[in-house]
C-alpha cells in the first residue's frame, strides 16, 4: 500500500483541544497514510476565519476540516465556506449541541468557553496530585483515598499509568513488588475491587531494565536487576501476591497507555458492583 500525505485541519475558536484530540485518533486509524495535523485556534472573526478557510482551499494536497465553532454566525460560516470550496468538513460540536437541546429541551449559549473549567478540571488536577504523592510505595501513602491501587514489578508500567489515570481522574496509587519482600500491611487493608495487578513479558521487562541499567551507568546491573531469570521469579512472586489480595492482573506487554488504562478503568467499575463497593 503505498502511502500518502493529507492535511488534517483543526477550526477551532477555542484552543482546539477537543477536535485535535478527535483529529489523532482519526489519524491513528490510517497507519500507512502519512497524516499532518493542522491547528488553526481562537478564530475570533469572520476576516479570520475567512482567511483560514482560503489558505485551506489553496493547500496542494488533500484536506479534511475538523470544526469546534460554537458561534452561531461563524459556525454557519465555516460550513458555507466548505461547501463553496468542496473540501471535507467534520463539524464535531453542531450535532452534540443539537442533540442535548432536543433532549434538554434547552437552547446551547454557543459562547466560547475553555473546556475543563470546572468540577471536572479540578477534580482531574487533585487526582494528578494524589497520584504524584503516592507513587511507587511513598511510605506515607494514604490508600484509604484511593480510587485505585496498582501493584506489580519494577518497570511494569505502573508510574505512567499511574499519572494518566490521574489525568483522567482517578486517584492512582502504585506499590512495587520486590521479591523476597513483604508488600505493606495497608495494602491488603485496601477494599479488593480497587487493587489491579500489573504484569509484562519476561523477555520485554529484561530489555527494558538492560536500556535502564544502561542509563544508571550500571550501578543496578550487579543484583541481577536485568536478568531474564531473576525476573522469571519477581514476576512468579507478583502473582503470588495478586492471589493473596484477590486481585486480577493485566499484562501491559503489548498495550498502549490508554488502553491499559482503559482495561484498568473496566476492571475497577466491575469490580465494584460486583463487589459492593
Amino acid at each position: 500500500m503505498t502511502s500518502s500525505r493529507i492535511e488534517l485541519h483543526v477550526v477551532a475558536d477555542s484552543t482546539g483541544d477537543t477536535a485535535a484530540r478527535v483529529a489523532r485518533a482519526t489519524a491513528a486509524q490510517f497507519p500507512h497514510s502519512d497524516v499532518h495535523i493542522v491547528r488553526h485556534p481562537r478564530i475570533g472573526t469572520e476576516e479570520t476565519l475567512r482567511s483560514v478557510l482560503g489558505r485551506i482551499e489553496e493547500a496542494p494536497r488533500p484536506v479534511v476540516v475538523f470544526s469546534t465553532i460554537v458561534d452561531d454566525e461563524l459556525h454557519a460560516l465555516v460550513h458555507e465556506l466548505a461547501r463553496r470550496a468542496r473540501l471535507e468538513h467534520v463539524d464535531l460540536l453542531g450535532p452534540a449541541l443539537k442533540a442535548v437541546e432536543r433532549v434538554s429541551q434547552r437552547e446551547a449559549e454557543h459562547v466560547v468557553r475553555p473546556v475543563g473549567i470546572g468540577a471536572d478540571y479540578f477534580t482531574r488536577i487533585a487526582a494528578m496530585e494524589y497520584a504524584v504523592a503516592n507513587d511507587d510505595g511513598n511510605p506515607d501513602q494514604r490508600l484509604d483515598l484511593a480510587d485505585i491501587v496498582l501493584i506489580g514489578v519494577s518497570r511494569s508500567g505502573k508510574t505512567p499509568l499511574s499519572m494518566y489515570l490521574g489525568y483522567l481522574g482517578y486517584k492512582t496509587a502504585n506499590i512495587p513488588l520486590v521479591n523476597g519482600i513483604e508488600p505493606p500491611e495497608r495494602l491488603f487493608d485496601v477494599p479488593r475491587w480497587k487493587v489491579v495487578g500489573l504484569t509484562i513479558d519476561p523477555t520485554r521487562l529484561a530489555d527494558i531494565r538492560e536500556r535502564r541499567v544502561k542509563t544508571l551507568g550500571g550501578q543496578q546491573g550487579k543484583d541481577g536487576y536485568a536478568d531474564v531469570l531473576k525476573i522469571y521469579e519477581e514476576l512468579d512472586h507478583a502473582e503470588a501476591i495478586f492471589r493473596r489480595v484477590g486481585c486480577p492482573s493485566i499484562n501491559t506487554t503489548q498495550l498502549a497507555l490508554e488502553e491499559s488504562a482503559g482495561r484498568v478503568i473496566e476492571i475497577i467499575e466491575q469490580r465494584r458492583v460486583t463487589l459492593g463497593g
